[in-house]
């Protein structure tokens, strides 16, 4: 590690993620997992220390950087590597069409492949390889095959293995299968918080931890692996989050929509105003309750009553109802446009929306309220997933939050350099 040397701006964990291949103590153990929890200083000490580790250890040999996807890799450990190449002592050539970068330091050479392991397909673009080393970034949401597939390519002697992620539930099979067995698999295993990355002020951990809350707030800022329980949106309190007045100038409106022939159909009204989303009315039709079920006509003569007498930028509309969705655009008078349906995702940003107060709920929007109060999390499953009964509103909720209402996190450097 002649050419980059960490300085003693890192804190005690992000140094044993630079030294514990060295180290008499772990130089002996066969890989490292680093979990915790978000923005803990974890990915980028692991990047970094991977790439050094790789290039004193090796010559001319192949390695893999694998995320969620391609461009998640590119975004969380190719772009901060390459910005920082020069002061690291690392020469680096991309060929973004083949999907690698060159990695050269000190005189040696080596192929760094990037991989997205997004489904059950993708443990098949890996095979084939030889590897001398995998990091497999944000490694709990990969599928288990592909994971699987990365490990066994690393077939050359001295080849090891490094994982990172952020906690899911506790019966998640990374946690079963590798954290919990790390011991008999001679791996490492080093547990981030918050507090383990310097280039974090005491204002900003608060505000982390203001931004979670429920299990996303033990997962993402205590870093546990815990299990969903209970009402999905803990933090919903009429008394903050509904109101029966609501402004009278507003900026823009929209329309979230939820289609259901058999099951309810929930249209959801927003305006925005003073930086504060308000769902100030709803269309809500049980075709079971009402014992008759609508058209998509009817359905958009709903639709149309909803909006009566406001100019509406956008709708955004369940992505299964693609007849809905064909009715909507023949009439041409509201854009429209499919839905993000990652539900978990989708989920953690009404909480997120939900705690910050960028969302409010008018008071005439019942059954939106109504659905607060009774969606759960299934239970005894081992999986995040929640129980498909009142739901609806509830997703009209989550697909709007999901278009208009981001989550940005700002990235934070962790690492300062001093040069021989």
């Amino acid at each position: 590690m002649e050419n980059a040397k960490p300085t003693a701006v890192l804190s005690p964990k992000q140094r044993q993620v630079f030294s514990w291949w060295r180290d008499r103590e772990t130089s002996g153990r066969d890989g490292l997992i680093c979990d915790g929890a978000v923005r803990s200083g974890k990915t980028f000490a692991m990047s970094m220390s991977f790439a050094v580790w790789a290039c004193t250890t090796f010559r001319d040999s192949d390695f893999a950087l694998c995320g969620k996807t391609v461009t998640s890799v590119r975004r969380n450990l190719v772009t901060p590597l390459v910005r920082r190449a020069r002061d690291w002592g690392f020469s680096v050539k991309e060929y973004a069409s083949k999907n690698y970068i060159e990695l050269s330091l000190g005189g040696s050479k080596n192929r760094f492949y990037l991989f997205g392991g997004r489904d059950e397909s993708s443990a098949a673009l890996i095979q084939g390889i030889t590897l001398s080393g995998v990091l497999l970034d944000e490694v709990a949401l990969m599928p288990r095959s592909f994971v699987e597939q990365a490990v066994a390519r690393c077939s050359v002697t001295g080849s090891r293995l490094w994982f990172n992620c952020n906690p899911e539930h506790s019966r998640h099979w990374f946690k079963t299968e590798w954290i919990d067995k790390a011991k008999e698999k001679n791996l490492l295993c080093l547990h981030f918080s918050l507090e383990d990355n310097p280039a974090l002020s005491a204002k900003v951990i608060e505000r982390y931890k203001k931004l979670y809350s429920g299990a996303f707030y033990e997962r993402f800022v205590l870093g546990r692996w815990t299990d969903t329980q209970g009402l999905v949106y803990s933090m919903f309190d009429e008394r903050l989050h509904v109101t029966s007045v609501l402004p009278e100038v507003w900026e823009k409106h929209a329309v979230s929509c939820d289609y259901g022939t058999v099951n309810p159909s929930s249209f959801g009204l927003w305006g925005l105003s003073g930086g504060v989303w308000y769902r100030m009315a709803e269309y809500y039709y049980d075709s079971r309750r009402e014992g008759q079920a609508r058209t998509d006509e009817e359905h958009y003569r709903g639709l149309e009553a909803l909006c009566a007498g406001r100019e509406i930028s956008l709708v955004i509309c369940d992505p299964s109802a693609a007849s809905f969705i064909e009715c909507i655009r023949r009439h041409g008078k509201f854009r429209v446009v499919p839905a993000k349906n990652d539900v978990l995702s989708g989920i953690r940003r009404v909480s997120d929306a939900l705690t910050n107060g960028k969302i409010r709920i008018g008071a005439k929007c019942r059954d939106c309220i109504r659905e607060f109060g009774l969606y759960r999390w299934e239970s005894g499953t081992g999986t995040d997933a929640p129980v498909k009964e009142n739901d609806h509103a509830m997703d009209d909720v989550r697909y709007f939050v999901s278009r208009f209402i981001s989550c940005e996190e700002s990235a934070f450097a962790v690492m300062t350099l001093q040069r021989r």
